[in-house]
């Protein structure tokens, strides 16, 4: 999920210099290692949500068996036509699932005036049923989700792919725990009933003259905790460094990679940086994707963190909740929930 460049309130970030690369960290040692190692995997994270916002990681234990089976249900499910897609058209759903066409997301709007991305997705949440409390106390984002129909195996492949993702989320919180020199398990207490988003991209070539009046993707900066994501070989994600370059994230055969949204840099005070990107497919080649948005439970107090504050520093940003802070951004960037 993601906010667009001209809302700057919802954009925090840090120190982002004139970096000409993205960080690659070997994730192995943080989840088969000691405390030790672990500091030091922690470490490098650390200074690369300080200082890019963006980062790959490797031997980060999802196996490629199931990311490969999740990639080919997608495409099964994007070559669908127009009319089987839109039964599950996200303006169905009263907690923001489901499928969304060409332009339904604009994330520049300053900039894409005349039509939003030229992508269309499907969002998966946390499945819950009607009984679950959250449900029937009617708190936002929480409910089903919409699953296509005919597609014999694709919501148990989209289910397991989800518990993958957020087992690797929940380790990963971990790992910014130790670096903001907190305790290992510090976010444990945030993240009981998380609201974790796995997304479905597919982005069709773009022809002729490519403008910023409409890209695949429009410059943002994603608006929740973190986000980790797998893209295939085609490539077009770029990133926006500190002198306003942009720098290729080139796809990284078994990484994922993994940026830092505005929620995290407000939590930290600024201290990690929520980075802008981009994507744009010159490539000739169909483009698909897999983002997941990791974010903490709905009341979860995104309040700035005790270790983020010197001495004698106030908080730039008003305490909030991780529930409300992305419901003003989801609302501020589809058109859809303007008119709800």
């Amino acid at each position: 999920m993601a906010a667009a460049e001209k809302a700057a309130p919802g954009g925090p970030s840090g120190k982002r210099l004139p970096f000409d690369s993205i960080p690659v960290i070997d994730m192995a040692p943080f989840l088969e290692g000691d405390l030790a190692q672990r500091r030091k995997v922690a470490a490098e994270i650390g200074r690369a949500c300080r200082e890019v916002g963006f980062f790959y990681i490797g031997n980060h234990g999802v196996p490629d068996a199931l990311i490969e089976r999740t990639r080919a249900e997608m495409q099964r499910f994007f070559a669908l036509p127009m009319a089987r897609k839109m039964r599950i058209s996200v303006t169905r759903s009263k907690n923001h699932r489901g499928y969304f066409g060409w332009g339904e997301e604009n994330l520049d709007p300053a900039k894409q005036k005349q039509g939003g991305d030229l992508k269309e997705g499907v969002n998966i949440g946390r499945d819950l049923s009607p009984d679950d409390p959250d449900v029937r106390a009617g708190t936002p984002l929480h409910g089903p989700n919409q699953w296509p129909e005919s597609l014999p195996g694709w919501r148990e492949q989209m289910s397991a792919h989800y518990a993958a993702m957020q087992a690797l989320g929940a380790r990963m919180l971990s790992a910014f725990a130790l670096a903001l020199d907190l305790p290992e398990d510090f976010f444990a207490a945030s993240i009981a009933k998380p609201m974790t988003t796995l997304r479905l991209l597919h982005y069709p070539p773009q022809e002729g003259q490519i403008t910023e009046a409409q890209l695949g993707c429009g410059a943002h900066t994603d608006f929740g905790c973190f986000t980790m994501l797998w893209q295939d070989d085609v490539g077009g994600l770029q990133v926006r460094n500190g002198a306003g370059e942009w720098i290729d994230a080139r796809p990284i055969p078994g990484t994922f990679v993994l940026n830092i949204g505005d929620m995290m840099a407000r939590w930290t005070n600024g201290r990690f940086a929520s980075t802008f990107h981009r994507v744009i497919n010159a490539s000739g080649r169909e483009r698909y994707s897999m983002p997941y948005f990791f974010d903490p439970d709905f009341t979860a107090d995104v309040s700035c963190l005790p270790t983020c504050l010197a001495p004698g520093e106030t908080p730039r940003y008003a305490p909030t909740t991780g529930g409300q802070h992305l419901l003003d951004m989801i609302d501020a960037t589809f058109e859809y929930r303007q008119k709800v």
